[in-house]
């Protein structure tokens, strides 16, 4: 049975390449299934478990100071929840820089708790929290409109950055996230590949994270997310928190503004 699917898929791949017409009808098709897929399995979304977790770490006192992180300012006030998201990335005055999500949830760890967060690694227990509260945090935006802030120089500062790191071509594969992410209708192999230069893809895809991801059963941030794409182009991997990652970030957000908040979701 699996090899006559196989055989299929071969047959319809092969129609592609060589004749055009067919192959169109019969990768929409394939894509209408995967996102049937996603629809189906979105319900049992196992993100769901970090956003349990993160709330009770949210209320939760803990650190040297033995507090909790309710009075963190998301950038809308003090334990302000709802909305905060969906304003994020944005200058905050007491940082003196542009923060995401998870770099404000990292300096709420430090100044709240006393906690200072080992935040070269990914995989590390403390930034495993940090993921926790951003996927608690993000249901609160869920639907809301993006408003991602251009009022503060930083804030302009930083989309610009974010604008030329996306057209930046170089590495072994003279790669740019424009490679994949500035056209509409392009793919890898079945993977729709957004194009982040026009609002309704930016928009989605700067709220799509934190994401489950199925094909290896973990929960990945945004930061994590961008972490990869430079992988993929065979790029030295940023650090958490590196000014580049949130520059994206802006970029993405501020192209996407006014597209409703879809965190978190589930991918494959």
């Amino acid at each position: 049975m699996i090899r006559t699917q196989r055989a299929a898929l071969l047959a319809v791949l092969s129609s592609a390449l060589l004749f055009g017409g067919p192959a169109l009808s019969a990768k929409s098709e394939s894509e209408q299934a995967i996102d049937k897929y996603r629809e189906l399995i979105a319900d049992g979304n196992p993100a769901e478990l970090w956003e349990m977790e993160g709330e009770e770490l949210w209320k939760k006192k803990a650190g040297p100071k033995n507090a909790s992180l309710e009075q963190c300012d998301l950038g809308l006030g003090p334990g302000v929840l709802k909305g905060a998201y969906a304003q994020l990335p944005r200058y905050f005055a007491d940082a003196g820089q542009v923060q995401d999500l998870e770099m404000r949830i990292a300096y709420c760890m430090q100044t709240l708790q006393g906690t200072a967060l080992k935040v070269a690694d990914y995989n590390k227990a403390d930034h495993k929290k940090v993921i926790a509260l951003a996927t608690y945090v993000v249901t609160h935006s869920k639907g809301m409109p993006l408003k991602v802030p251009q009022t503060h120089g930083e804030e302009k500062r930083m989309y610009e950055i974010g604008k030329r790191a996306f057209f930046y071509r170089a590495g072994p594969m003279d790669y740019s996230c424009a490679t994949c992410h500035n056209a509409d209708g392009q793919r890898i192999r079945l993977q729709g590949l957004p194009n982040l230069t026009k609002n309704e893809p930016a928009g989605k895809a700067a709220t799509s994270w934190p994401a489950y991801r199925v094909s290896n059963s973990q929960l990945w941030p945004m930061q994590k997310r961008i972490n990869d794409c430079y992988r993929l182009q065979r790029f030295p991997h940023p650090k958490f928190g590196s000014e580049v990652t949130v520059a994206l970030s802006v970029y993405m957000g501020v192209n996407g503004n006014n597209i409703p908040s879809q965190a978190p979701t589930i991918k494959r």
